[in-house]
């Protein structure tokens, strides 16, 4: 670079090709290539006259001295060279002039749509051609360059502005990967400073200045190159501050999801790809909405349940490296879901809570609760989360960026619809086990419509002889004092109602808290009149269970329908069977049957 004089001896035409340097500097797709650029502007260069600037193989950039010009119509030039290195242009194997006219048709194409800098008059072209380099050189050199096509050289008129000369050093093949390299820092850098800027976290689109830290070029790689999670890691900073992470007590990681933060400590001191592995086990965290499913959970044994599944896809995905700390892997749990894996976990509650996540022991690596949230702050989050991870799922698949387990891509699918309701669940509980009764034609009961022609007999549909019988269910009431009147009342009503529509003429019921009441069989909408919650404590529901399954009179393969809090004991029970629960609770064994949760 030739030495600069003191701003107050600078002419204009220096004045404007220094503030295109700086210009240039400061962009973050093109700070990364002029940094490695020698540009030479000075007296006895290898520019011609009429010409703005030449490149050379080895990076080498060489500029008019003298010529008269805009700050934007130099940073076009400038970029022009710039991208002749980046995009790997120097070809032995060519024609010179008409490889040099595709070249500079592509570059010229490239930084219209990228609007950057202004093209000098002499150097603008209308209508130009699609079509990648080598379409174009087979073009040209079939049909001719086009004229209008012939003056987009910034070497000058006819003349070509990719200099080989001598110069050998080219065909290393590192220098190219080289070039290739900062070309793609540079626009992962691009892609996180649009990003910031259009969220308001910085002022401008703009380079950043400071080297990039292993966890941020792990973040830059989901954005350019992983489009599932890209555009939620988009959405979030890493926070990599010593000070935070150990007043947080974090370990290694963890995230929030509503300030959309990621935390990572420093002190670890992760590789790269240790970082990929972390950053995408919290952003599946936040996308998987793991914090609004644990629907009153034990917040630890959830956070473990899931890391477990997390951390079992990402290994078979080959995102990143395991850390060895905090990173929960048992093969044994493959395919399970988060909820079955909890539901093995309160099992052996003492074990598990000795082992450790991402951000440590006795700790959860999901900050934040959506409690310090209003909650449709929440919900609108989480709906955001939801979306991006369903149509990163339809960018990845679409593009084949790489094996996806199938139980990931049924969760991400999963979330996306809308949940099922639980009346709607427990009707189709019912169509399991109460088919349609078989009904036949009968003369025996004369139709009302035949009062004006009794003498014409018309049929009517009955129910076929015995085929009630043992049409029934056996209910198991939790009456005690923890129960909420609501639960039952909601319960008791889409009990009652889907047993008339299925044809259940009587169903065997059975109140419980302290002890077990036996009340017969009973009519469906006769159930709710005599429910009395009563205040007596605990609730076992044992003897109720024992009762129906060794009743004389109740079918043997007659379903159970257990209606509680989850504040019982632990049932053994042989029968097919469910559970109608309030949302947020949770059953104190492996439940075995369906069950139906209650908002």
């Amino acid at each position: 670079m030739a030495r600069k004089a003191s701003k107050n001896t600078l002419d204009a035409a220096t004045l404007a090709f220094n503030a295109a340097d700086r210009q240039l500097h400061a962009h973050p797709l093109f700070a990364p290539l002029i940094s490695r650029a020698r540009i030479y502007r000075r007296h006895f260069t290898l520019c011609p006259d009429d010409a703005w600037a030449i490149v050379t193989g080895s990076g080498d950039i060489y500029v008019h001295p003298t010529r008269r010009a805009e700050e934007q119509e130099w940073v076009y030039v400038l970029s022009h060279c710039l991208l002749h290195l980046a995009l790997s242009h120097f070809r032995r194997d060519r024609r010179p002039l008409e490889w040099n006219a595709a070249c500079d048709v592509f570059v010229a194409r490239f930084l219209s749509d990228l609007k950057i800098g202004r093209a000098p008059a002499e150097l603008h072209a209308q209508d130009l051609p699609g079509g990648n380099e080598d379409r174009l050189y087979d073009w040209f050199c079939a049909d001719g360059i086009p004229k209008h096509l012939q003056r987009l050289s910034v070497g000058g008129m006819q003349r070509l502005d990719l200099y080989y000369g001598a110069d050998q050093r080219y065909a290393r093949s590192h220098d190219r990967q080289a070039w290739q390299a900062s070309f793609a820092f540079g626009l992962r850098q691009a892609v996180h400073s649009a990003i910031d800027a259009a969220a308001g976290r910085t002022p401008a689109f703009k380079a950043n200045g400071a080297s990039m830290s292993k966890a941020n070029a792990a973040r830059s790689w989901f954005i350019s190159s992983y489009p599932l999670l890209g555009a939620i890691v988009a959405t979030f900073q890493i926070v990599e501050d010593s000070a935070i992470c150990l007043r947080e007590k974090i370990s290694v990681g963890a995230v929030n999801a509503y300030s959309k933060e990621i935390f990572i400590n420093p002190g670890v001191g992760l590789s790269e790809q240790e970082c990929r592995f972390v950053i995408a086990h919290e952003i599946l965290h936040v996308g998987l909405v793991h914090s609004r499913r644990r629907e009153g959970r034990d917040p630890y044994l959830w956070n473990i349940a899931c890391d477990f599944v997390i951390n079992g896809w990402l290994i078979e995905m080959g995102i990143g490296t395991l850390p060895q700390v905090g990173g929960l892997y048992d093969p044994e749990l493959k395919g399970l879901s988060a909820e079955s894996i909890y539901d093995r976990i309160v099992t052996d509650m003492r074990r598990f809570r000795k082992l450790a996540t991402l951000r440590g022991v006795g700790l959860s690596d999901m900050m934040g609760a959506s409690e310090g949230l209003r909650d449709f702050d929440a919900m609108d989050l989480d709906e955001f989360y939801r979306r991006a991870m369903s149509q990163g799922l339809e960018y990845h698949l679409a593009e084949n960026r790489g094996f996806l387990p199938a139980g990931l891509i049924e969760e991400i699918r999963a979330l996306s619809q809308p949940p099922i309701a639980w009346d709607v669940e427990l009707a189709r509980w019912f169509d399991d086990w109460f088919q349609p009764i078989e009904k036949r034609r009968s003369f025996a009961r004369p139709s009302r419509r035949q009062a004006s022609t009794p003498d014409i007999p018309r049929p009517s549909l009955v129910p076929r002889e015995g085929a009630a019988d043992g049409r029934t269910f056996g209910v198991i009431l939790d009456t005690s004092g923890s129960m909420d009147r609501r639960l039952l009342a909601k319960a008791l009503g889409a009990i009652a109602s889907y047993s008339v529509v299925h044809e259940v003429p009587m169903v065997r019921v059975v109140f419980c808290d302290a002890a077990a009441y036996d009340q017969g069989y009973m009519a469906p909408d006769a159930i709710a009149d005599c429910v009395q919650v009563k205040g007596r404590g605990g609730t076992i529901l044992q003897p109720a269970i024992d009762l129906l399954q060794n009743s004389d009179d109740f079918p043997k393969d007659g379903p159970l329908l257990v209606i509680t809090d989850g504040k019982c004991d632990r049932l053994n029970v042989r029968r097919n069977h469910a559970f109608l629960l309030p949302k947020g609770a949770r059953l104190p064994f492996v439940a075995r049957g369906p069950v139906f949760r209650v908002e």
